[in-house]
């Protein structure tokens, strides 16, 4: 009636995680409009370590289906609960010792932290055992810091050489942890550097990197990193928030 007051109606809640996700979906078709290459070469791996699995269910029901995991322990626990979802791959972005080899076959759909010749004879152990082939990343250390792992550069072409000898695992590109600079244009060189290498390898051996991925780029530094190529971007707080520990 006129006059009359209307009620007003409630606006459906956006979720957060959901935003997020669509934001970061644009930067990166941004991000690669800006160096002209094809959004679809880039694939977004939500670091989803130190969340419940109800918390990453929000991503899947936004439409998400990469996550990456830090810790074979902590991921255990979360696929187990995720299992009935479907289409989700799982990826081990974090440091994996040799004696949690087994597990993380069974477990990862993408390693993405190969730093050894020894731990990818425990990784082909265990696809083997599993009739698994499993994609791996060889994780190279450029910047040679105490607290990170990887593989030195000098070592990377010996391990690439061995994996290629192997059955059960499928070697497709490389990985690099980077030193934390505010600046993302001071990582740069690091991304640069990993594009190089991955370069000079499959010159040396065509097609010894499969599909030829760089791991490289996070919350703060992804558009940097597809700039210098990057083929996967691992990021966490940017998707989920500022976690409390891990």
């Amino acid at each position: 009636m006129p006059g009359e007051s209307r009620a007003a109606v409630p606006m459906k809640p956006v979720d957060e995680i959901a935003d997020n996700l669509r934001r970061i979906e644009e930067r990166i078709a941004q991000a690669c409009l800006r160096c002209g290459r094809d959004p679809k070469e880039v694939t977004l791996v939500a670091v989803s370590k130190t969340f419940p699995p109800e918390i990453v269910a929000r991503a899947v029901a936004a439409g998400h289906r990469d996550f990456g995991e830090n810790r074979v322990q902590e991921a255990e626990a979360k696929i187990a609960a995720m299992s009935s979802l479907p289409g989700l791959r799982w990826h081990l972005v974090g440091h994996l010792q040799s004696n949690k080899a087994k597990r993380a076959a069974e477990l990862f759909d993408w390693i993405h932290s190969l730093d050894s010749i020894r731990l990818a004879l425990k990784l082909e152990q265990a696809c083997q055992a599993l009739a698994k082939r499993l994609p791996v990343l060889v994780q190279v250390d450029l910047a040679q810091e105490e607290t990170k792992f990887g593989a030195s550069r000098d070592e990377v072409p010996g391990i690439v050489a061995a994996v290629s000898e192997l059955e059960w695992l499928r070697l497709e590109g490389l990985m690099v942890l980077p030193p934390y600079f505010e600046d993302p244009e001071q990582v740069r060189p690091y991304f640069a550097e990993l594009r190089s290498l991955r370069d000079s390898l499959e010159r040396e051996r065509p097609g010894c990197l499969g599909s030829r991925h760089l791991s490289m780029g996070m919350s703060h530094d992804f558009e940097v990193a597809i700039q210098e190529g990057a083929t996967m971007v691992r990021i966490g707080t940017a998707v989920f928030g500022e976690r409390a520990s891990g």
